[in-house]
């Protein structure tokens, strides 16, 4: 389902040159549930970045469902990440002038799914937000926030999620309320999962767990 192949990406600092990866190869299969850990400055958010096609490495590839990244122009990836990948944030990145219901419409809108509303309207019932449809981040808690993170990033039915620290900024019991959410509908849908995490004991709600390290994964 996802594959990368001999993947290098390094970094300009000052004079230096900072490698971050090279010759990364790691594959995951569709369904799976995966969490990488790994030091500060590991790569952990690059790997996710990289994955996304927000960044392009310097050599190598990256095939999701089978389409090779080297193959796509920028606005071709720009649409297939709308439409094949969903992101949960440790920060939300909700938009700060939409409602809940809203937020959750808008990946639907740009990839043309028909009645955003009434999808996203189960999905903010689905996560126990059904009385906060009509709220703006600003009136929302972290927890309800990042739930509505969540419903957003299933609502185009997404062949993957890449979760960057969803439950970094939230204490530990709302932090575990809403990780028994997401994984509830990850498993429910069939979602792949790339969780990234410093947090051990949600790294062991994953199938699997991947240290990076030296600019692999093990």
């Amino acid at each position: 389902m996802l594959k990368i192949e001999s993947l290098k990406k390094s970094y300009r600092q000052g004079s230096q040159t900072i490698e971050i990866f090279q010759n990364l190869d790691f594959e995951l299969q569709e369904g799976q549930q995966v969490a990488v850990m790994g030091r500060s400055g590991s790569g952990k958010s690059t790997l996710l970045s990289l994955i996304s096609g927000i960044i392009k490495p310097d050599s190598g590839d990256i095939v999701l469902n089978g389409v090779s990244y080297k193959t796509l122009q920028e606005s071709e990836l720009n649409d297939f990440r709308a439409n094949n990948i969903g992101f949960i944030f440790q920060n939300f990145h909700l938009v700060s002038y939409l409602n809940a219901l809203e937020n959750v419409m808008l990946p639907a809108k740009v990839c043309g799914i028909a009645d955003p509303k009434e999808k996203a309207t189960k999905l903010l019932e689905s996560v126990g937000l059904s009385h906060r449809l009509d709220h703006l981040p600003s009136q929302l808690s972290g927890g309800e926030k990042q739930r509505v993170a969540i419903a957003r990033a299933l609502i185009h039915n997404p062949k993957i999620i890449l979760a960057d620290e969803p439950s970094g900024n939230l204490d530990d019991e709302t932090g575990k309320a809403v990780m028994d959410i997401l994984f509830e509908l990850i498993r429910k849908n069939g979602t792949t999962l790339v969780l990234v995490t410093h947090a051990r004991d949600v790294a062991n709600r994953c199938e699997k767990i991947y240290t990076l390290s030296a600019g692999q994964l093990g």
